[in-house]
């Protein structure tokens, strides 16, 4: 979902091609590491002007996809050094005061209580954590997204689960 299709040397996509199929995938993934609807969209469009500005080079390397979602990251590192405050996920009313919300009673997990699990950690955790759960990446292009080795990215992802995992115990004890 949301990982590049286009191998190098292999069809290169027009730009509108490229934000036609990819725009949505974009969008979700911009908001689940910013926490924001606006920012979101903020991220997304600051890293289609900065990817249109250089589209031939980004799009025969195959991997634009890769090339976007690490400019979103970015871009949402380079507003929280600027506001220096944490991002806070939107319409939390569905989390219990006093800690997070569990999954239902039905097995089917809250989306908003993961959303507040993965909005605690680190933002190269955090990245990680969406992108191979969410957007089913490789640690490849995790690595790709994070400017890091496959291990690297291994690492993140594991340490990002193991915090979440604590927070999870903590939160039924």
């Amino acid at each position: 979902m949301g990982q590049d299709q286009w191998s190098p040397g292999s069809f290169v996509p027009t730009f509108e091609h490229f934000v036609a199929t990819e725009s949505v995938a974009l969008q979700e993934f911009a908001y689940l590491i910013t926490g924001n609807r606006e920012d979101a969209l903020d991220a997304v469009q600051d890293a289609l002007l900065g990817a249109y500005r250089h589209w031939d080079k980004v799009a025969a390397g195959g991997k634009a996809g890769a090339y976007v979602r690490r400019s979103i990251a970015n871009a949402n590192v380079s507003r929280w050094r600027k506001t220096r405050k944490e991002t806070t996920w939107e319409d939390m009313s569905r989390v219990v005061e006093g800690g997070a919300a569990m999954p239902s009673a039905d097995g089917v997990v809250d989306v908003m209580w993961v959303a507040e699990m993965c909005d605690q950690l680190p933002l190269k955790q955090r990245t990680a954590v969406v992108m191979r759960f969410y957007e089913d990446a490789s640690f490849e292009e995790i690595g790709d997204v994070l400017g890091c080795s496959e291990a690297t990215a291994r690492s993140h992802l594991h340490r990002g689960v193991a915090a979440m995992r604590k927070n999870l115990i903590k939160g039924v004890s």
